[in-house]
């Protein structure tokens, strides 16, 4: 009798935590609503066979309960019953069936007049690629992708070279549009998901998979991967901004084309050196920064990284937090370099300097442990922390340990890695969540200071 009570309860509770619960289904905000009908459809069928099952074991519980020497009657085989079960069974099965098949079959169907685009996945960013003027995107392979080519988008192929390239985790797309969304992978399994969208699909090493949407309304939503594809899966985020086409279209005509990403442009060492006269008053003049200014060591790292932080600085997405007053100062030093010429000219002085390890002045924590705590870190940093320009990971090999300490704080406390646009602070300041505690830090900081 009371496990019959137990199971009756459980009914009732599971069908109340079902009609208010607050945990739903994101607001829809494209044209699959069959995919949300389709799951409702599934929840009936299953919710009334969940009851239906449930109500009779608890009623055969008390119906067939030991009373006395009453012993209840063995009856192994139901022909009848057996039929209504198979036939019922059968009905339930090609009503949670056929909705999801008619829906199917719009989904691998691209309408004729849907936009073509590209998303490229690697670990762990988003990036993506838009058709030229000649309306036909060119051949990739994660074969072509280099420093340079990051895209794996095939050189040698003509229709490539007017391809629009976004080097960004935010993708507009036109609002009351279809979109053909071409999915790749440069490395291992993932899966571009929009929750609001309701469509999702596998980006898969060696092939070209592919979903179509139509986003119905305007705004901001989230990019997710729902596949795990490393140890910092969770981390692979994006946006997709939905906006008028009008908005669409002038925003795509920002991005460069491939052939302009391609190209070497001239460099002025000398003007670059004068340039740098200025930097080095915080800096140093051999660049190997300065603790009190908090200036980090600018000959370890990478071109592109520090042309990536300059333009951080100047569009305020680094160096506009209250408590970051060494940011602050460098966000005004970076606006006063604003000619991309002087910018390439500056880079290529600094990065013609010897490359030296800066001093340090953290003697805490220990080596051996901080090599547990840095696997992590070298997933992207790499092994010897020389860094992966293709995650736009900066080398730590040589950096500072006082600077390293700073940023990972700021990182940490919001200070650093929090502006929408900042897609690698985004992931590194989820990321530092791993260090866990102070002493963990100073052991990381002095394995980091050996490489």
């Amino acid at each position: 009798m009371v496990i019959a009570l137990i199971i009756l309860a459980l009914v009732v509770v599971t069908v109340l935590f079902h009609l208010y619960s607050p945990w739903w289904l994101t607001p829809l905000a494209s044209n699959w609503g069959a995919i949300d009908t389709t799951i409702e459809i599934s929840f009936w069928i299953t919710g009334i066979v969940f009851i239906a099952v449930n109500l009779f074991l608890a009623w055969a519980i008390w119906r067939y309960r030991a009373q006395g020497k009453h012993s209840a009657h063995y009856e192994p085989e139901n022909k009848p019953l057996e039929s209504w079960l198979t036939i019922i069974t059968a009905v339930g099965v090609i009503a949670m069936l056929t909705p999801g098949l008619i829906t199917w079959a719009k989904v691998v169907n691209v309408p004729d007049n849907a936009i073509q685009a590209e998303a490229i996945g690697q670990q762990w960013q988003w990036t993506y690629r838009f058709p030229g003027a000649d309306g036909e995107m060119g051949g990739a392979d994660a074969r072509f992708v280099s420093k340079d080519n990051p895209y794996g988008i095939d050189p040698d192929d003509p229709k490539s070279q007017d391809d629009l390239i976004v080097a960004s985790h935010r993708l507009h797309l036109p609002v009351n549009v279809p979109i053909h969304l071409l999915l790749r992978s440069n490395d291992v399994l993932h899966n571009f998901a929009v929750p609001q969208f309701r469509v999702k699909m596998d980006l898969v090493p060696g092939t070209q998979t592919y979903q179509w949407f139509e986003a119905n309304r305007t705004g901001t939503f989230d990019i997710l991967c729902e596949e795990l594809c490393g140890i910092a899966h969770y981390t692979m985020r994006g946006e997709v901004v939905v906006e008028s086409e009008k908005d669409f279209n002038a925003w795509l005509a920002k991005q460069p084309t491939f052939a302009e990403t391609q190209q070497s442009k001239p460099v002025n060492i000398a003007a670059g050196k004068q340039l740098y006269n200025t930097c080095g008053a915080c800096h140093g003049m051999a660049g190997r920064g300065n603790p009190a200014m908090n200036a980090p060591n600018l000959t370890v790292l990478d071109r592109d990284y520090m042309a990536r932080q300059l333009r951080h600085y100047r569009e305020g997405i680094r160096g506009t937090h209250p408590a970051d007053s060494h940011g602050q100062q460098m966000a005004a030093m970076a606006k006063s370099i604003n000619k991309e010429a002087d910018i390439r000219n500056l880079l290529a002085y600094i990065d013609s300097l010897p490359t030296q390890r800066a001093a340090n002045n953290r003697e805490q924590g220990t080596a051996h442990k901080g090599a547990k705590v840095y696997q992590t870190c070298s997933v992207c940093h790499g092994g010897q922390g020389k860094g992966k320009p293709a995650l736009g990971a900066p080398s730590l090999a040589g950096q500072a340990d006082w600077y390293l300490y700073e940023q990972l704080k700021h990182f940490s406390m919001g200070i650093r890695g929090k502006h929408p646009e900042d897609q690698y602070g985004s992931q590194m300041r989820l990321m530092t969540r791993s260090i866990q505690n102070p002493e963990r830090l100073d052991d990381l900081l002095a394995y980091i200071s050996t490489l």
